[in-house]
């Protein structure tokens, strides 16, 4: 519904497992969040909505009706908003003390972002999809060549779990990526989508956000309260998913037809 993208044999064979994937974490987020004495309230997911549909455009109280139409439950897509809500204010809680950073931390971190101004790198967002239900990934190219949303697709479709954050890998300094995806990315302009590129038993599709070489760009040094923020979100992020990998091992998951 988000995307527009076809719905076909191809197009559901490539997202399936994602999808399953989703509404197990979905249901494991819920649960450990109740279990730690979090509990999200009607009026919050209101709330939520409405801030999505203020971020989609969609005039208000017009989000049933398209849910409608599309034939998407209404409370499976609460559900997913209860989830979302419940995880983050999860994991804030979960990382209180400790992810913040000192002063001397964020001190090293300019000081190494300082030296590594030397060095050519890339600003990347990926999706990466297993060859086995790649049969319609061209499909998928040329709609993110024509939709600027790619961390939309990417948290819909990729099976990298960088899909969390919408495909966005960050700054990379050159030579810390695959060789065959590197190569690619050289010939890129920033904005541009890459052709499907095989590498192990996966394809990727790059988004080059961004390149600086430091023979002609002047660098982009953050300020203490950037670093701040970033390590800050770096460690909730690390956290969530080492998090919901324990959550996954520990379950015990029927899946029923």
């Amino acid at each position: 519904m988000t995307t527009q993208i076809p719905l076909n044999h191809q197009t559901k064979n490539m997202i399936k497992q994602r999808v399953l994937q989703a509404a197990i974490d979905e249901k494991l987020k819920i649960q450990d969040a109740e279990k730690n004495g979090i509990n999200i309230s009607e009026k919050e997911i209101d709330a939520s909505i409405r801030n999505f549909e203020l971020t989609n455009k969609i005039p208000a109280e017009q989000l049933k009706n398209i849910l409608k139409k599309e034939r998407v439950s209404e409370d499976v897509f609460r559900s997913q908003m209860k989830s979302d809500l419940a995880w983050i204010r999860l994991v804030k809680r979960k990382t209180a003390a400790d992810a913040q950073p000192t002063a001397k931390e964020v001190e090293e971190a300019i000081q190494k972002a300082e030296k590594d101004a030397s060095l050519r790198k890339y600003k990347v967002s990926e999706i990466v999809i297993p060859v086995k239900e790649a049969q319609n990934i061209q499909a998928l190219v040329s709609n993110l060549r024509s939709d600027p949303r790619f961390e939309l697709y990417a948290m819909q479709f990729s099976q990298s779990p960088s899909s969390s954050s919408g495909g966005k890998l960050g700054w990379g300094n050159e030579g810390q990526l695959p060789e065959v995806l590197e190569a690619k990315l050289k010939k890129m302009y920033a904005g541009t989508i890459s052709d499907p590129i095989k590498s192990g038993n996966n394809y990727y599709i790059l988004k080059l956000e961004k390149a600086y070489d430091p023979k002609k760009d002047k660098p982009e040094i953050p300020s203490r309260k950037e670093m701040e923020t970033f390590i800050e979100n770096q460690r909730m992020e690390e956290f969530a998913n080492r998090h919901l990998q324990h959550l996954r091992q520990q379950a015990v998951i029927e899946l029923r037809n």
